[in-house]
C-alpha cells in the first residue's frame, strides 16, 4: 500500500479542490478530463494510504467528511504555498535575499522602523523582514555572530571591525531624570555621585547572551532595578521606582508635561554617537533587500527619525 506521502502530491491535492467546485465526482472527472471510475481509483488510493473515508458514499453529491473537509482545507495552504515558494525562488534568483534579519536597539524608534518596513512591502519583494529587539552592545553582536544582517543604533566602538562595515547614524543627547516625586526630584544642583548612589537606578539590561555586558552611569553599591528595554526603563522612571539618563527625544515630551524632571549632574549630559552597521565589508556581494535599507538609511532625513520620532505612550 503506497503511504501519505506517495499519494498526497499537488496534482492529488488539486483533483480533490475540482471535486468540490464541480460538485461530483462524474463532473469533476469530465473538468479533468478523465473517466469517472479513474477519478475515483484515485481518490481511493488517497483514503487508503490515510486510513480514512473523504467522502460520505450515501450521498449522490462529493460530500465531504470531516477529515475530508480538513485534508482539503490543509490541501489548498500547501497549494497556496508551493505557489508562494516557486514564486519566491524566482524572483531570488534575480538577487533577492530569503530573508534579511535587521537587529534594532531599543533607543530607536519603533515608529520609524515600521514605516520602513512597510515602505518595503510595498514594492512586493520575495525577502521576508524579520527584526530583533536589542539592547547596548547585544546590537553588534546580534550582527557579528551572524544573527542578523543589519544592525541599527550599535556603539561606534562596537562598529570597528574588518569584517564589519558602517555609517554614523547620529547623535543622541541623554538627560538624567527622575519623577516629580522621587526624593531627588527637589535636591539641589548638580547632583553628586555620592548622593546618587543613595538611590535606586534603572537600568537597561544588555541582551548580549554570554558575557556581561555593558552599563552606563552605574554606581558601585548602588541599588538597580534591570528592565529588557529603553522604552520599559521610561516607564519605570515615570513610576518613580529609580532615576537614571534617559534619551532626551524620548523623554522630552513627559518633561514638557511634568511628569519627568531633568536633574544636573557633576558628571554631565551623556552624548551617544550611534551607528548603523552590516556584514561584509564594502567588497561583499549585497542581495537587493540590504542594498535598500542602505539607501534608506543614506537619507539624513531617515537616519534623524530613527532617533529622534518616538512616539509618547
Amino acid at each position: 500500500m503506497q503511504n501519505a506521502r506517495d499519494v498526497l502530491t499537488p496534482d492529488s491535492l488539486a483533483m480533490l479542490q475540482s471535486i468540490q467546485v464541480a460538485g461530483s465526482f462524474a463532473a469533476a472527472a469530465r473538468a479533468l478530463g478523465l473517466v469517472p471510475s479513474a477519478l475515483t481509483y484515485r481518490v481511493r488510493q488517497i483514503e487508503d494510504a490515510l486510513d480514512v473515508l473523504l467522502y460520505d458514499r450515501s450521498s449522490r453529491q462529493a460530500k465531504l467528511t470531516p477529515a475530508g473537509a480538513e485534508l482539503l482545507r490543509e490541501g489548498a495552504r500547501l497549494l497556496s504555498e508551493i505557489d508562494a515558494m516557486a514564486n519566491r525562488v524566482k524572483r531570488v534568483a534575480t538577487g533577492w535575499e530569503s530573508q534579511l534579519t535587521i537587529a534594532i536597539d531599543t533607543v530607536i524608534s519603533k515608529g520609524t522602523v515600521m514605516e520602513l518596513v512597510e515602505s518595503f512591502f510595498s514594492q512586493s519583494p520575495p525577502t521576508r523582514i524579520r527584526i530583533r529587539e536589542e539592547t547596548l552592545s547585544g546590537t553588534f553582536v546580534a550582527l557579528s555572530a551572524g544573527l542578523a544582517d543589519l544592525a541599527i543604533g550599535v556603539g561606534a566602538d562596537s562598529a570597528n571591525s574588518p569584517d564589519i562595515h558602517s555609517k554614523p547614524l547620529g547623535q543622541m543627547d541623554f538627560v538624567y531624570v527622575v519623577a516629580p516625586r522621587h526624593p531627588l526630584a527637589n535636591a539641589a544642583e548638580p547632583l553628586s555621585d555620592e548622593i546618587i548612589q543613595k538611590h535606586r537606578a534603572v537600568a537597561v539590561a544588555d541582551s548580549i547572551q554570554r558575557g556581561s555586558g555593558v552599563t552606563f552611569g552605574l554606581l558601585t553599591g548602588q541599588d538597580v532595578f534591570t528592565v529588557p528595554t529603553m522604552h520599559a526603563k521610561m516607564d519605570a522612571q515615570l513610576r518613580g521606582l529609580g532615576g537614571g539618563n534617559l534619551p532626551l527625544c524620548m523623554a522630552g515630551p513627559y518633561i514638557e508635561t511634568g511628569r519627568l524632571v531633568v536633574k544636573k549632574t557633576e558628571r554631565g549630559q551623556r552624548v551617544a554617537d550611534l551607528h548603523y552597521a552590516w556584514r561584509g565589508g564594502k567588497t561583499a556581494t549585497q542581495g537587493r533587500a540590504l542594498q535598500w535599507w542602505l539607501q534608506q538609511l543614506d537619507s539624513p532625513t531617515t537616519r534623524a527619525a530613527l532617533l529622534e520620532q518616538h512616539r509618547s505612550a
